[in-house]
């Protein structure tokens, strides 16, 4: 019998423990990256006009709605991972998906790569696979759920997908391994 998540309180009964919950952990540092580089835009846009002598309100209004716009485009979605879903959280709401029940996992090629997952009750997330790759325990918890939907039969489509994203996990970790050790 597997009590892998019970604790036992201080009479002696069975208490839930907390579920892990992993989150994305550069999440902060690259959102501090977005707002840097739209408060850099900002000021030199503003610094250039300013020296041209151009400057005046309807244009840095102008500047400030670009660098606004910026930081729109840059802000990275907030990834987290629990038991059975997965949850990416952006500036326009959150979305959650059972990775438990998955039905389909693709990759979407072009200038940013992202990783769709759908579940049975049609949920969808978009997340960038860089967010697996450098944070081990999401693809770890995502990884574990997806192999249960692929169990249940759940998951029908999204095996190579899958499969690409842990090799790329897996040639990065031994890169990490082989710059560590300087053996590069």
């Amino acid at each position: 019998m597997e009590r892998r998540n019970e604790t036992r309180d201080a009479v002696g009964a069975v208490a839930q423990a907390p579920e892990e919950v992993a989150y994305d952990r550069r999440w902060a540092q690259d959102l501090r990256g977005s707002v840097r580089c739209s408060a850099v835009l900002l000021a030199l846009l503003l610094l250039i006009d300013a020296v041209a002598g151009t400057l005046s309100p309807p244009r840095a209004a102008l500047w400030v709605a670009l660098a606004v716009l910026l930081f729109l485009v840059l802000c990275p979605t907030r990834v987290a991972v629990g038991e059975g879903w997965l949850s990416a959280r952006g500036l326009l709401g959150t979305r959650r998906v059972r990775t438990d029940r998955l039905v389909s996992v693709r990759c979407l090629d072009g200038v940013g790569q992202r990783l769709v997952l759908r579940d049975v009750s049609g949920a969808r997330v978009e997340i960038d696979p860089r967010v697996l790759v450098t944070n081990p325990p999401l693809w770890h918890r995502l990884d574990e759920d997806a192999r249960r939907s692929a169990l249940r039969g759940s998951l029908v489509c999204g095996g190579t997908a899958l499969r690409l994203v842990s090799e790329r996990i897996d040639r990065e970790t031994a890169m990490t391994v082989f710059k560590v050790s300087r053996l590069e």
